[in-house]
């Protein structure tokens, strides 16, 4: 793949757009003939983060550890079990009806994972665009709608004479191009990229990445972009959220967090990404045992029963993301509280006196 350099935000005022403070989502398990829920999988277990105009956030994790969830809760495709989400000043938005809703549902879209299942068969490239600006009523004649229909298509590459075929003449990188149309259609400032690459080939990954980059630079959109593939989170990226288990356990500027990692479990993941060089060797940090059962999740730090690193508060106590220069880390080790109780056989993680300048 190849991809465009990142435009710099140096100087840039960081304006908020989007926060999320305490997003928690736990799905009921229901059994019997009346449905008693007897537990719950715990998805989203408090995540907060807050995303400036203009920003990339890069979310990035296991399958499974509530990446998905997070977008679509914060879209209300999914109900939140209780947390805040609040959009250029607005009032929470998981507590407002569907009718309120709706002015913020024109600047916030998603574009998601599979080209495929996300558009409809029986509907033309045409349809499917106009359809949103029709119900925004952002067109006043049939004619201007078909101009910003091609217009749309222009944006992602494509053509104004695919405004008549159907879904099934496409190839998955042509569909998803429709879906990045789609979202654009009602003028949206926020995006949600849930894993918008992961299922093209490689030689079209780069070519979407690319898109989204341009269209972000021309249309001063933000986005927060859900993926699991470390490489692609690294280009596209100002920012990178860690989440584990539903958590965030770790958040800082892209450079930083991928040269010098803090938290065990993102040391883990990146040491596991492979380098195209058969003569490069990795020291790797080996993971014990399984990611644990969302439904009856470890008590304190969720990765303690999987972590070299862990002592006595990390099965007692939730880890708090402790601010370290300009990015948080969710750990005991660098908790301020904690630090005459870390054994002198893991001093070599770096102690928090050390890491004052993030």
């Amino acid at each position: 793949m190849i991809y465009r350099k990142k435009g710099s935000r140096g100087g840039v005022k960081k304006e908020p757009l989007l926060q999320v403070i305490d997003l928690v989502k736990h799905f009921p398990i229901r059994k019997g003939v009346f449905g008693k829920v007897v537990n719950h999988v715990k998805a989203v277990d408090g995540v907060s983060f807050t995303i400036h105009r203009g920003e990339t956030l890069g979310l990035a994790g296991e399958s499974g550890c509530g990446k998905t969830t997070v977008g679509r809760v914060i879209l209300r495709l999914l109900e939140a079990t209780r947390g805040e989400v609040y959009f250029n000043g607005s009032p929470n938005l998981l507590t407002l009806t569907q009718k309120e809703m709706r002015p913020y549902r024109k600047k916030m879209q998603i574009i998601f994972q599979d080209p495929y299942s996300s558009l409809n068969p029986r509907l033309t490239v045409g349809s499917t665009l106009s359809e949103p600006i029709k119900v925004f009523k952002l067109a006043s004649s049939r004619e201007e709608t078909r101009r910003r229909c091609a217009e749309l298509l222009n944006w992602v590459g494509l053509e104004e004479q695919h405004l008549s075929r159907y879904p099934h003449e496409f190839s998955g990188g042509q569909r998803q191009r429709i879906g990045i149309a789609r979202a654009l259609s009602v003028q949206p400032e926020l995006i949600i990229a849930d894993e918008p690459v992961s299922a093209l080939d490689v030689s079209i990954q780069g070519q979407i990445i690319n898109l989204l980059m341009d269209l972000k630079e021309r249309l001063g959109l933000s986005y927060l972009f859900v993926a699991h593939d470390l490489s692609v989170v690294r280009h596209i990226s100002d920012r990178v959220a860690i989440m584990y288990l539903g958590r965030i356990v770790e958040l800082a500027e892209t450079e930083p967090l991928f040269q010098a990692p803090k938290h065990p479990y993102t040391r883990a993941l990146l040491e596991a990404v492979p380098v195209p060089d058969p003569f490069t060797k990795k020291k790797r940090i080996l993971l014990e045992g399984d990611v644990p059962d969302p439904i009856d999740p470890p008590s304190g730090c969720h990765f303690h029963p999987r972590c070299h690193y862990r002592f006595d508060p990390c099965d007692k106590e939730d880890p708090r993301l402790i601010p370290i220069g300009e990015r948080a880390v969710a750990c005991h080790l660098y908790d301020p509280r904690h630090n005459s109780a870390i054994p002198e056989t893991i001093l070599d993680v770096p102690p928090p006196a050390k890491l004052s300048a993030g």
